[in-house]
């Protein structure tokens, strides 16, 4: 009797013809229809609701929920605490919400507390534990990092008896009194400085901002970074007066000083200022006029007269002393952010480029490169390529010696990358 003749290989498997074991793919979830009307929960706080991939962000830890995945547009003005939930109404958290932001949500809390004064009185009572366990002893230092210390939206730095503060979105603009209050109860200063004079506030719909908030301000402070006193201008100086992130890296770099040192893009000489500690002689470069004259009083001001400031574009510096023949034993690379936005990020990295190799044609064998950057849309590990590839092109060998980033002082939160902006790398030239 012939043996039957088995059928196609899919009608032996389980489950029949092929496709009938696959998941149905899911349709795109649409938002529900913009409100004219805000929704307002249990406790008289408007409600906001997120779209299935707005609630697996939420839960995943990133505390920024971006429009587009939001549930419609919840009717609101911004600057607001609402009760964020799911398309059934389940509560997830509280958070500031903006209005003309692409970031719509800020993450405050998962619990359903009230968000009051004491709620912020907490939040800076938390982040001051942490500095003065980390820094015991400082009194210059940022106070609050933004959401790296659960208060998303401002930024507080600690100069002396003084303060600088930026209000960067409607959440902490509108509750600008409060958080003035709250820092003079906590630090009694004799000054507090607002600083919010930045583009960031244009994304939020907010105009730029500079005045003294509380108490006066008589001029520039001063204050110690290691052996050496610098001058910050809190209303007229970059960001809120000074580079603060960079304090510990300025007071690393005269470890690494000797013989002839180049400081490029120097502003008001911190890292030239700790060099000149070490080095045999300094040359600061740096393109403003008024950056470089007060560089030259704080150089005067420490008795440190083996420094030169030289007043040239850094990029044109550098190429005519390669073209000189000139070599140095110590370099600093600290330019500002090259790349705003991610379309620059090419740009910025040719930028780097150009400058680190520079740097590497002009150090003798065994000299130092500290080579920073402060943009946050560049990596350290896109960061490291790009210092390879100019190590390449000088035909030069280069050790790594530190990795390093922001002070102890600018924490860096997990799920926020934003929050680990800064590169510094210490390396060697052989």
């Amino acid at each position: 009797m012939p043996k039957p003749t088995p059928g196609p290989r899919h009608d032996r498997r389980p489950g029949g013809p092929p496709g009938r074991n696959k998941r149905p793919q899911q349709r795109p979830e649409k938002p529900a229809p913009d409100r004219t009307t805000p929704d307002i929960g249990q406790d008289g706080l408007p409600q906001v609701s997120l779209i299935r991939r707005g609630v697996e962000r939420w839960q995943a830890g990133p505390p920024w929920i971006y429009r587009a995945d939001l549930n419609g547009d919840p009717a609101l003005q911004g600057g607001e605490v609402v009760r964020v939930v799911d398309t059934r109404g389940w509560f997830l958290g509280k958070a500031f919400y903006s209005k003309h932001s692409k970031i719509s949500l800020r993450w405050l809390s998962y619990e359903d507390v009230p968000v009051d004064t004491d709620f912020f009185r907490q939040r800076l009572a938390q982040a001051d534990a942490m500095r003065r366990r980390a820094l015991p002893g400082e009194n210059t230092y940022r106070v609050v990092h933004g959401e790296a210390d659960l208060l998303p939206g401002l930024v507080v730095d600690r100069y002396g008896d003084s303060l600088s503060v930026q209000f960067l979105i409607p959440g902490t603009e509108q509750r600008k009194q409060l958080i003035t209050d709250l820092l003079v109860e906590l630090y009694k200063p004799r000054a507090i400085v607002n600083r919010s004079d930045v583009g960031v506030r244009a994304l939020e719909g907010l105009p730029q901002e500079k005045g003294v908030l509380y108490g006066t301000l008589p001029g520039p402070v001063a204050y110690d970074e290691g052996l050496v006193r610098v001058r910050a201008d809190l209303l007229e100086g970059q960001k809120t007066g000074s580079f603060l992130d960079q304090r510990e890296n300025h007071v690393m770099a005269s470890q690494y000083a000797f013989g002839e040192a180049l400081d490029c893009f120097s502003y008001v000489g911190g890292f030239a200022l700790q060099l000149a500690t070490r080095a045999q002689k300094v040359t600061a470069v740096e393109i403003s006029e008024q950056a470089a004259a007060q560089l030259r009083e704080n150089a005067a001001a420490n008795k440190l007269p083996n420094v030169e400031v030289v007043v040239a574009n850094a990029f044109d510096f550098l190429r005519d002393a390669v073209d000189e023949g000139r070599r140095f034993d110590t370099i600093v690379l600290d330019p500002p952010s090259f790349a705003k936005n991610k379309d620059a990020i090419e740009g910025a990295l040719r930028g780097y480029k150009e400058i680190n190799l520079r740097a590497m044609q002009l150090l003798r064998p065994g000299g130092y490169l500290i080579s920073a950057s402060c943009t946050y849309h560049i990596d350290e590990q896109s960061f490291e390529d790009m210092l390879a590839s100019a190590a390449a092109d000088a035909k030069r060998r280069v050790q790594i010696i530190e990795k390093r980033g922001a002070g102890k002082d600018h924490p860096v939160l997990l799920n926020l990358r934003e929050t680990r902006y800064l590169k510094c790398f210490v390396l060697r030239v052989l």
